[in-house]
């Protein structure tokens, strides 16, 4: 099993290991789904139904993974004229997120329509997210709708990704700024394959639940009753987080000299 992020949760590393072998087993999967958020059979379906959705249609302000099953999603957004964030890959930047608008692309003479094709280039997605904004947390407006990657999904709200956490960082940080709310909706465009039995997937206090499950086949309401973490848990990030993602230097630095 090929990841960089084995070794911080058993179970889980488990779990996922078992899903992508599955994808791959079922041809449910395009491409390699091992290590990666995988991109699924059926995520332009999923993206349609999500599309569909009144949680979708009142959201002006969208935050969405850069993973390729969300292409579709990123795509959408954008054509339906919604602002859109997506973060730098591993937090690397100071301003870890891009802003895209479709004016944003029109000015670089990047096609929306050729951007939501059935099979969106690699090329276009990078172009896309180059063509973005960097924006802090203070640049960014309120966010309406949360997308989120995922490797596994329970019908009652849990998730993993692919065990980094940067998704769960991610929401922690955009609640401390008052980016995100306790009734702001997170959702995810996974294959049915990925959806597991509810104890298959513990989830722990710094992990964020979803509210919806969108598949080509149904829309799940999870009506969830894991609680919403509130703003950063420090005690369960990682020295290696904290060594690698400048940002999260800025802030314990911050709450340090507020002390």
């Amino acid at each position: 099993m090929k990841s960089d992020w084995i070794g911080y949760h058993r179970e889980k590393d488990k779990l996922r290991g078992e899903i992508w072998s599955l994808l791959k087993q079922q041809a449910a999967s395009i491409g390699d789904p091992f290590g990666h958020i995988p991109n699924f059979v059926g995520a332009q379906v999923a993206a349609e139904k999500l599309e569909n959705l009144p949680i979708w249609q009142q959201a002006k302000t969208i935050k969405c993974n850069p993973d390729s099953p969300q292409i579709p999603v990123r795509m959408r957004a954008l054509q339906d004229g919604k602002r859109l964030y997506m973060a730098v890959p591993r937090l690397t930047d100071d301003r870890c997120f891009v802003e895209l608008t479709a004016e944003d692309l029109q000015r670089q003479n990047i096609s929306i329509a050729e951007s939501a094709l059935a099979k969106p280039s690699k090329r276009i997605a990078r172009k896309a997210l180059a063509c973005g904004k960097l924006v802090s947390f203070a640049e960014m407006e309120p966010i309406d709708l949360v997308i989120v990657g995922c490797v596994a999904v329970t019908r009652n709200g849990g998730r993993t990704g692919k065990g980094a956490g940067f998704a769960d960082l991610e929401l922690a940080m955009l609640e401390e700024f008052g980016l995100i709310k306790t009734d702001t909706p997170i959702v995810t465009t996974v294959h049915p394959l990925q959806i597991v039995e509810d104890s298959r997937l513990p989830m722990q206090a710094h992990d964020w639940a979803l509210n919806s499950i969108v598949t080509a086949q149904e829309v799940i309401e999870t009506n969830t009753s894991y609680p919403r973490p509130i703003g950063l848990n420090w005690d369960s990030i990682r020295p290696e987080q904290l060594e690698k993602i400048p940002i999260l230097r800025k802030l314990r630095e911050q709450l340090t000299n507020n002390q």
